[in-house]
């Protein structure tokens, strides 16, 4: 590379970086002005009318109109600054509207906080009452789930004087509309800008209705595909391409603080990407060298029009040394990765390394149909599928002439294998929770058959002579098939929007203006234990089987909810068991004692459910590899054993609150 074209290379990275910080802020005033406007008026509940369904609707035509004029604007070659807007605004009013219009009458996001959604919210509440590096449940332990996401929610929430349940929702979807802004100006780094936008809109309609429950994969899904494209361009160049060996190693490095599937998905597809560069560097300088071989011949049997002369030095070399510059560039992204993990990961490698136990997680210990079985959702009839089929015809056609192709399709071929491996892993008691790469791979092939559709409406219309109204139709059904996709995503979404309306949020109502569920008395709960204890919530330890508490108040958990969502470091099964063990102790200075000894710090306060002469508390345990993978089991106390000075009973509702007297 000349000096020249490192010059124009590092320009270009200043000018992605600054107009992915333009687009940021731009999207990130869309979602702030339009989260604002959906809740400054009184709708209808989602699940009971069709009111934000429809506006849901109207919304989505505005954004896809948005994103369809940005193009005609950069295909006519006029107004690029204003073309470049509207796509911004576009994309992340498409997000806003699409997830913040159908929640407009809820403080709860998708899942509302039931099944995985009660970890995430008590991870986020975790780090709104405090900055520090801390486990979502157990005191005194680092994190061991990646704190990224939730750390800066919980800094936003803190910023904005909101509860950590209550900032879910709007920093979700924020986020997720910048990540999918700034991700459309990475597009418009790698390929023609028109065909970015397409890209991006496809991607990002998939992320939606597949990932946006999850909302902290979410904002790592929408990046895959131009990521991809960028390390395969870094990777499977001869010199060059630094910078896009830094934008790979950042994507990771932020991929191992948000989600560490997607970063070991990432991960393992960047090293299959260098394996296949250095082999076919090596191929070439080999292929290099027989040429020379032949020239030097012809030139020593002095035909004419032949010279030694003519041959490349470097193509004297061993060809295995052409391995070594992929590999290099892989390292280098492997360093910046680490460099930035270490951000999050660092508190627990200490622990680790301080002599703790080794891990006892489960976190692997899932295995639904999907994940036991290869998808195609190529084959599916529906629009869905038939984007995803044109993106695998485009990725096979064109896999021997465009990079864009041979990136994403490594990409696919990746995530095929890990599925391979996942079901593998299964003989050995374990998985690698393949199953959660569905909305990856549909994200890789959504942008494969954007760009299928475009390079084949192209090919068919020089085909056919290049008749006038090809053009239009192509794009009419480009964009019908946007909408009639963008419109079914709340109906992808059905159930778990209608869990954000019937769960009971941290201000003990439901949104759908029925009868709350026990989780109205949590605020009495949590008056009655601060009264008791005299102590902020954060330096309590509750045991309680009611784990949404926690979720709402920052109090220290003594049992996570399932041991899938347990720090490995907790103890999970030693802790059950102790548990149990209390539960049938003789008499209540039994209990005292056996408080006081505990190997883990002891319980201030239990929250139990009622049952007659006893106190419950219904735990779960580890069943894998049944499906489901949990299994429901009741201890109970008899009350007997608080009848100790030590402790004091309060009724509320159908919970009985003890504390403890230290």
């Amino acid at each position: 590379m000349t000096t020249n074209d490192e010059a124009r290379a590092g320009r270009k990275i200043w000018i992605g970086v600054g107009e992915g910080t333009a687009a940021a802020g731009v999207a990130l005033v869309v979602a702030v002005v339009g989260l604002f406007a959906f809740s400054a008026v009184q709708w209808p509940a989602f699940n009971s009318s069709n009111v934000t369904r429809a506006l849901t609707t109207v919304g989505q035509v505005v954004a896809i109109t948005l994103l369809v004029v940005s193009v005609l604007l950069i295909r006519l070659r006029r107004w690029p600054v204003v073309a470049k807007l509207l796509s911004w605004v576009g994309i992340s009013s498409f997000v806003t509207v699409t997830l913040g219009m159908p929640l407009a009458a809820t403080k709860l996001y998708l899942f509302g906080v039931s099944v995985d959604q009660e970890f995430r919210t008590e991870y986020l509440t975790r780090l709104t009452d405090n900055a520090a590096l801390r486990d979502m449940t157990y005191v005194d332990l680092p994190p061991f789930y990646p704190a990224g996401w939730f750390w800066i929610g919980g800094r936003v929430g803190n910023v904005l004087g909101m509860d950590g349940w209550e900032v879910f929702k709007p920093y979700a979807i924020g986020l997720l509309a910048v990540a999918a802004t700034v991700a459309l100006v990475l597009w418009m780094q790698l390929v023609r800008a028109d065909m970015a936008v397409g890209a991006a809109a496809a991607v990002t309609a998939m992320t939606l209705a597949y990932a946006s429950p999850e909302a902290y994969s979410a904002v790592l899904v929408v990046f895959v595909p131009p990521v991809l494209v960028l390390a395969w361009g870094a990777l499977h160049r001869r010199s060059g391409g630094w910078g896009a060996v830094l934008g790979t190693g950042l994507f990771l490095g932020v991929a191992a603080c948000f989600y560490t599937l997607y970063l070991a998905i990432a991960a393992f597809t960047v090293v299959i990407m260098a394996v296949v560069a250095a082999g076919f560097a090596v191929h070439a300088q080999r292929a290099a060298g027989r040429r020379a071989k032949r020239v030097g011949a012809r030139a020593g049997s002095g035909e004419a029009g032949t010279s030694p002369a003519g041959a490349d030095p470097s193509t004297a070399r061993p060809a295995w040394r052409a391995a070594i510059a992929p590999l290099t560039k892989l390292a280098a992204i492997g360093a910046i990765a680490i460099v930035l993990a270490l951000v999050v990961w660092t508190p627990y490698l200490l622990k680790m390394l301080s002599g703790a136990k080794l891990p006892s997680g489960s976190a692997f210990h899932y295995l639904p149909e999907s994940g036991a079985q290869l998808a195609f959702p190529m084959l599916e009839f529906s629009l869905r599928g038939a984007l995803c089929m044109v993106g695998v015809l485009w990725l096979v056609v064109r896999a021997g002439s465009s990079r864009r192709a041979q990136a994403l399709g490594i990409g696919v071929v990746s995530i095929y294998l890990w599925t391979l491996l996942s079901m593998t892993a299964t003989a050995a008691g374990t998985t690698l929770l393949s199953f959660r790469l569905e909305p990856v791979l549909l994200a890789l092939l959504a942008a494969a058959g954007v760009f299928g559709f475009v390079e084949g409406a192209t090919a068919i219309y020089q085909a056919l002579n290049e008749p006038a109204p090809m053009r239009p139709a192509a794009a009419a059904i480009a964009v019908l098939g946007a909408v009639a996709f963008a419109q079914t995503i709340p109906t992808v979404l059905t159930h778990e929007i209608d869990t954000a309306y019937t769960d009971t949020d941290g201000n003990g109502e439901r949104a759908d203006q029925r009868k709350p569920s026990a989780v109205s008395h949590y605020r009495e709960i949590d008056a009655a234990l601060i009264a008791q204890t005299g102590r902020p919530r954060d330096e309590s330890v509750v045991l309680t089987a009611d784990t949404t508490f926690l979720a709402f108040y920052p109090y220290w958990g003594f049992q996570a909810l399932t041991s899938h969502y347990a720090n490995p470091l907790s103890d999970f099964k030693a802790r059950a068991a102790t548990i149990a063990e209390w539960s049938k102790l003789p008499d209540s200075p039994a209990l005292v004692r056996a408080l006081a000894k505990s190997p883990w710090r002891a319980p201030d306060a239990f929250l139990f459910r009622n049952d007659g002469d006893n106190y419950t508390l219904r735990l779960a345990e580890d069943v894998y590899p049944n499906d489901p993978n949990v299994k429901r089991y009741t201890v109970s106390f008899p009350k007997s054993l608080f009848t100790d000075p030590a402790f004091t009973r309060t009724e509320i509702g159908p919970f009985t609150l003890v504390t403890v007297r230290r």
